[in-house]
């Protein structure tokens, strides 16, 4: 125990967000105890992984627990045998002398996976002809679909973004990861910045740019409708530290903002949209405690009509105080709720005027842009909240829009250095010779328009300057200073 508690890495606790991996399938979870978690057909419960550290194998044992996985040798005396071609191998199904149900016997007995796999191996009337190659990828086989084995990693922009990508792509406009890291590089994200986000990517983009501020400098989130979704953000599992630096603004309020009209009096009542999954179940059960509240009240007023009946009078006055009660305690709590949803109200104005005054600063270090919307209208009205010689970087997953943004950007000016670029990606699977690129690679990663802001009352300035001084000068200066410019 005291060598397992000396090695490097931060250990799993309880509420962590962690990232379940299986050969290349991610899933985020929280750890949780006593919950049951659903991976790959296989349910557990991930109590037994607390304390452990983080990239820790575990198999999945009989009842759901997770137990860490031990080293054993992958290949025995009697596998290493190989044959030297498979021209004689045919595939009729009947090489395997186990069945299904001797299989599942051996699953009811609590036989492992591994040694499973080693039974299949050894009931193989073909496993020994075949090469070593061969060999190798039946094993593989074998052992993905029998072996219960679960990795538990810390979660990560690069695991992150490759988990959406793979399952869930839609969700954040089929951003890929590589693009992603194009996006943080082209828009110097670092510490101490003072970033501009507007994303429509279920918060990845967002946790992304967190990670590697680190909860130093600030970002400014654009968001449209009721409020930003941060469903990926989460999974990133970041302190509270980190959420200090994090101001949003809404779309609707930013005409307002440029012009001078902004009032924060004019914010409508909108519902919240960062109810943590807690607070979500106590109101449930909150409802479900005034539903029972009610038909205790009916069945009370029942048990009164029937003392009345029977002339039981101390019985409907004590019934009657407690329907009294009933009615105060609900008052209470309903202005207790009152007095809580205007104090939120009033917290989120003074939150929206605090945003407002750090953008009408307009000295943003840079402005990252990933959404669903048209991005020419986004990025006109928000490059004026950015600084001079800053940054800015926009991501769509088709071509047409960014064409149209780079000719609107060409023709109003202000911005040098414009590039509009599509990254592209091959896998290549790396083994001892065997090494080739993967038959399965991406059709696209969307496309990035990335630029540098500049003021355009300098170079107005520096143009009519120049021409000044072309009429002023001689014919002789003139041609000289034509040449120099050249």
């Amino acid at each position: 125990m005291a060598e397992e508690s000396a090695r490097p890495g931060p250990r799993i606790r309880e509420g962590d967000w962690a990232v379940l991996k299986r050969d290349e399938v991610f899933k985020a979870v929280q750890v949780l105890r006593r919950r049951k978690v659903i991976f790959e057909k296989q349910w557990f419960y991930l109590d037994n992984a607390i304390g452990h550290i983080y990239g820790t194998t575990f198999e999945v044992s009989t009842g759901g627990s997770l137990q860490p996985k031990k080293k054993m040798e992958e290949t025995t005396t009697e596998t290493k045998e190989a044959g030297t071609d498979n021209r004689n191998i045919v595939d009729d199904g009947k090489s395997q002398k186990l069945t299904h149900d001797d299989i599942q016997a051996l699953k009811d007995k609590g036989i492992k996976g591994q040694e499973i796999v080693q039974q299949l191996i050894e009931n193989s009337t073909t496993f020994r002809g075949k090469t070593e190659f061969a060999q190798d990828k039946y094993i593989k086989k074998k052992k993905k679909k029998y072996e219960a084995v679960i990795t538990i990693v810390k979660p990560s922009t690069r695991i992150l973004s490759t988990m959406y990508y793979a399952r869930e792509p839609g969700k954040i406009n089929h951003l890929r990861y590589d693009t992603l890291a194009q996006m943080l590089t082209l828009g110097n994200i670092r510490a101490g910045n003072k970033m501009i986000v507007m994303e429509t990517c279920a918060g990845l983009v967002l946790g992304a740019i967190m990670e590697r501020m680190g909860g130093h400098g600030s970002i400014i989130q654009m968001y449209p409708g009721g409020g930003p979704v941060r469903a990926a953000t989460s999974c990133f599992g970041f302190p509270e530290s980190f959420f200090r630096t994090l101001y949003e603004f809404p779309l609707s309020k930013v005409c307002s903002l440029v012009s001078g009209t902004f009032s924060s009096e004019t914010l409508p009542s909108e519902p919240d949209y960062n109810v943590p999954v807690e607070e979500e179940s106590n109101g449930s059960l909150e409802e479900k405690q005034t539903l029972i509240q009610e038909t205790e009240v009916e069945s009370n007023t029942e048990a009164v009509m029937e003392s009345i009946e029977t002339g039981d009078q101390e019985t409907m006055d004590d019934l009657a105080a407690e329907d009294a009660e009933c009615k105060e305690s609900k008052e209470r709590r309903n202005k207790e709720n009152i007095r809580e949803k205007q104090r939120k109200q009033q917290e989120r104005k003074r939150k929206l005027v605090e945003t407002a005054a750090l953008l009408e600063e307009k000295n943003a270090d840079g402005l990252i842009v990933a959404s669903k919307f048209h991005p020419t209208p986004l990025l006109l009205s928000l490059l004026e909240f950015v600084a001079p010689s800053r940054p800015f970087v926009v991501y769509c997953q088709y071509k047409e829009p960014l064409l149209d943004c780079y000719t609107k950007l060409r023709e109003k000016g202000g911005v040098i250095n414009l590039k509009l670029s599509e990254t592209w990606l091959r896998n290549y699977q790396v083994l001892p010779d065997r090494s080739h690129p993967k038959l399965m690679m991406s059709g696209g990663g969307g496309y990035l328009l990335s630029g540098i802001t500049v003021t355009m009352e300098k170079v107005q300035s520096d143009a009519n300057s120049l021409e000044a001084q072309k009429i002023e000068e001689p014919a002789s200066k003139k041609r000289k200073l034509e040449e120099l410019h050249c």
